[in-house]
Parts: C-alpha cells; sequence; structure tokens
C-alpha cells in the first residue's frame, strides 16, 4: 500500500506490477484505489500518472460514496427509529438493574444502570448490533461461500470492521471486512455485500469476469445492490 498527497486529500493505492505496457488505475466501489503498472516502471512514473488523474480518482470516489449509507443524527431517546435487518423497530430507553438491550414486541428495548447519557445508550446499542452482526455475517458467509465450490480458495476470514466509506472490503487473499452498520440492512442485502467481496478472490478488478461470476453466483444481485443504494439515498 502506497500514499500520495494530492492536495489536502491523501490518495492510499494498492500498487501491482505485470507484463502490461501501459499503466491502469481502477477506483472500486469500495472507494480503494489499484494501480497496474509495467514492470519497468519506476514509483515516481507511477505516482506521477496517478496526480495526473488524481481528479477523476476523487471523482470516481465520490460517487460512489453516494451509495453509503446514511442516517440522520440519533439522539438515542425513547422514540427514534432504529433498523435492523432491514425492518424499523422503535427504540424504548428505561432504567433497569442491569445494562442490557432486546428486541422485543417491534421495539428495540435499551436498558441502562445508571448512566442514560444518549453516549451510554449509543455504546450499548453498538455493542449490541455488533454481536449480532458477528453471528449474522459468519452465518450468510458460510452459505454463501458454498456457492463458490467450484473456485479455488479458502473459506475467508470475515472480519467486522468500522469504515466510514465502506460496506465491505476484500483484500483479495483471505480476508472479507465487513461493516457492521449492515446489519441494519436486510440479509439479502447482507448477502449480495458477501457475495460481492468473495467473487474479488476470484476477480480481484471488476472486469467482465467478475460480473459474469457474480451473476452465476446471485443472478439478482442487481435487485440488492439497488436496494442498499435507495436505503442509503
Amino acid at each position: 500500500m502506497h500514499k500520495i498527497n494530492y492536495g489536502k486529500t491523501d490518495l492510499y493505492f494498492e500498487l501491482k506490477r505485470s507484463s502490461r505496457k501501459t499503466l491502469a488505475i481502477e477506483v472500486h466501489p469500495d472507494s480503494s484505489i489499484h494501480v497496474i503498472a509495467p514492470e519497468q516502471s519506476s514509483l515516481y512514473d507511477v505516482e506521477k500518472k496517478i496526480l495526473k488523474r488524481a481528479k477523476w480518482i476523487v471523482d470516481q470516489q465520490h460517487y460512489f460514496e453516494q451509495f453509503l449509507p446514511r442516517t440522520p443524527e440519533r439522539e438515542y431517546v425513547s422514540g427514534e427509529t432504529h433498523y435492523y435487518l432491514g425492518r424499523s423497530y422503535i427504540l424504548k430507553v428505561s432504567q433497569g438493574t442491569i445494562n442490557e438491550v432486546k428486541l422485543i414486541a417491534g421495539k428495540l428495548q435499551v436498558t441502562y444502570k445508571t448512566d442514560a447519557s444518549p453516549e451510554n445508550i449509543k455504546k450499548l446499542l453498538a455493542y449490541w448490533y455488533y454481536t449480532h452482526a458477528e453471528k449474522k455475517f459468519n452465518t450468510i458467509a458460510a452459505a454463501v461461500y458454498l456457492k463458490f465450490k467450484e473456485y479455488d480458495f479458502s473459506m475467508p476470514e470475515i472480519e467486522i470492521r468500522r469504515m466510514a466509506k465502506r460496506w465491505g472490503s476484500c483484500n483479495t487473499t483471505n480476508k472479507v471486512t465487513i461493516n457492521p452498520e449492515l446489519i441494519k440492512s436486510s440479509s439479502k442485502c447482507i448477502e449480495y455485500v458477501l457475495t460481492h467481496e468473495m467473487c474479488h478472490l476470484v476477480e480481484p478488478s471488476h472486469k467482465v469476469r467478475f460480473y459474469n461470476v457474480l451473476s452465476s453466483i446471485m443472478p439478482d444481485w442487481n435487485r440488492w445492490k439497488n436496494k442498499l443504494e435507495i436505503l442509503s439515498a
């Protein structure tokens, strides 16, 4: 991974070498930058060409960012609407003997012992979302992986990590990283993101082969991609 400065923006890019004669720059939907350069190209030449296309790179990143989750600022008080697996639930905050979160009768019930501050309610909810995301993502990932039997790669590690500008990412070797915020979307949207990222273990870039694999694994993928885009709008 390399970094180059463009004005006030740091552009992080992954550099790969190949026998190709020209340099290619790709911006993936997770906003990551991938550069494929000829073997003989110096890092200086690569960075020079990246800077030449920096405006296009940033424009592409901004384009993809529009599809990421956008939720209004939360106050974490009773009566607010919060989402889980694509459904909306009313938040109910009350004092009790333990700190806990439960999903009961269409409500997200948060019980606190002593601290009723929005920051504490937010932390309790975040932990609840994370633990449910860990279980749900791994269950769906295991089912998705079975659909890739004809391809030669091992079940990737599923890492759950908050990312400001990404639903998910893949290091194209053995790890898929998923944003816990995705637990607020439907199971099919989660399946789409995991399928998309595992397709990168077959084809790293978004070439025709990538979409051919994606369509063979999940023929209706575009429906769930659009669903995510609508929810993010």
